[in-house]
């Protein structure tokens, strides 16, 4: 079982490298990333965008731009059209997102002409969370793309998760459904999908995890938390995937355990022909290169 980031760069590192199509890759942290994946053989990447800027960009920050292929793009949109055509030609086999709004890249995946949408599917951002105090990584969603996601799309997200999951050799994986409470409450809607995706999963209609809700986040972490409120479960204490009520609870999870705890963290964009590495434009060049190996290992 895959334990830390940086066991999931060295199990790809063991495979034939993946082609990577960034998306106006022009700042710093990206090209960094690149450069570093390339150079580690993790991929073979292209970066669509202005030459110019990326050949300066990694001039400042003595990156060889030899290491990856340069497409001159004169401006964002026809940049990132060019990306997603690369995947969609089978020229790539997963897509990345540069120094673009996360806006902007959405809309270019889902484009019904263009993008990379499968029928019936919906996006979520799954991102894989390592924190120094926790015993294993940490697989959550959805912290980015759905804002209110309904049972339906939960059900969805979750099952995006468990796949993630078990790329990471976690045979079968314990999820918790978070919410602010144990007990279902008629007055509050997280706990009675919490419920019935519980039901759903002891009925074989979300397949390959244990799935446990309503759960508050200490007991999806703390055993001890769970005997003290007397919640009896078997995710509790041990949990791998985190599924969260709403964007603002998955949001401030993850940048609390970046920024507060420590923790580093991978992310990609799930339920596209393939995986779309999301990151935010501020996060660091660590969380991108490993969002690239995320992005690998799930190709």
């Amino acid at each position: 079982m895959i334990t830390s980031l940086q066991q999931i760069v060295e199990h790809v590192k063991g495979k034939p490298a993946k082609r990577l199509s960034v998306a106006c890759g022009e700042d710093p942290h990206t090209i960094e990333a690149v450069g570093r994946a390339c150079r580690e053989g993790l991929v073979k990447a292209v970066l669509t965008g202005s030459k110019a800027k990326i050949e300066k960009v990694a001039a400042e920050n003595k990156i060889d731009p030899g290491l990856f292929t340069i497409v001159d793009h004169p401006d964002q949109a026809s940049a990132l059209v060019d990306a997603v055509a690369r995947v969609r030609a089978g020229e790539a086999d997963f897509l990345m997102k540069g120094l673009l709004d996360s806006s902007i890249y959405i809309r270019a995946i889902i484009d019904k002409e263009k993008g990379l949408l499968k029928p019936g599917r919906l996006l979520s951002h799954v991102s894989i969370i390592q924190v120094p105090r926790w015993k294993k990584l940490i697989v959550c969603a959805d912290a980015a793309v759905v804002p209110y996601p309904d049972l339906e799309a939960k059900a969805q997200i979750l099952t995006y998760c468990i796949e993630a999951a078990k790329r990471l050799g976690i045979e079968k994986p314990k999820a918790a459904i978070i919410c602010a409470v144990e007990k279902v409450n008629p007055k509050m809607q997280a706990t009675l999908d919490a419920a019935l995706l519980s039901r759903m999963a002891e009925r074989g209609q979300i397949k390959g995890a244990v799935v446990d809700g309503p759960l508050a986040l200490d007991v999806a972490f703390s055993k001890e938390s769970a005997e003290i409120k007397g919640v009896k479960s078997e995710v509790a204490g041990d949990a791998d995937i985190l599924l969260f009520p709403a964007i603002e609870a998955g949001n401030i999870f993850f940048k609390t355990c970046s920024y507060l705890a420590g923790g580093e963290n991978a992310a990609v964009v799930a339920g596209a022909n393939c995986p779309c590495v999301l990151t935010s434009r501020s996060d660091s060049e660590d969380s991108k290169y490993y969002s690239i190996a995320l992005g690998s290992l799930l190709a």
